[in-house]
């Protein structure tokens, strides 16, 4: 595969929860991580004393960031009022070339900087609240 150009990586809100997706604008760095914890099975009749893990166990999760800045006004009043209710909405994250990572993500950090001379900036964090499902380009 190319390489794919970071501008073409997109994160969306739906608005209404109703699959009407808008694109949370001036994003100028994202980040997905995905994470799954595991769970010992380990005990005293293990081979060689080597740890076992249970296949499939253990909670995982995806956690999206970002930071830029804001750009439109409905995607900022529509980000910060989603944070303020702790309201879990419907978010894609795309990926180009590779393919959408969609699901429940709740905001759980929205922070805002500024520098006297230079424009104010943010920085946003989701953590997944349910099952998150990928679809292939």
């Amino acid at each position: 595969m190319a390489a794919q150009s970071g501008k073409d990586m997109l994160l969306k809100l739906d608005q209404t929860g109703t699959g009407s997706f808008l694109t949370v604008a001036g994003l100028r760095t994202r980040q997905i991580a995905f994470n799954a914890a595991s769970v010992d099975t380990t005990d005293a009749e293990s081979a060689g004393r080597w740890r076992e893990l249970l296949e499939g166990g253990g909670v995982k999760r995806a956690a999206v960031s970002g930071s830029g800045i804001f750009k439109d006004r409905a995607s900022d009043a529509e980000v910060r009022a989603l944070f303020f209710a702790g309201t879990i909405r419907g978010w894609q994250l795309i990926l180009p070339g590779f393919g959408t990572v969609s699901g429940p993500f709740q905001i759980v950090a929205l922070e805002y900087s500024g520098d006297h001379a230079g424009e104010v900036t943010f920085e946003l964090a989701l953590e997944s609240a349910g099952e998150i499902g990928f679809s292939a380009v």
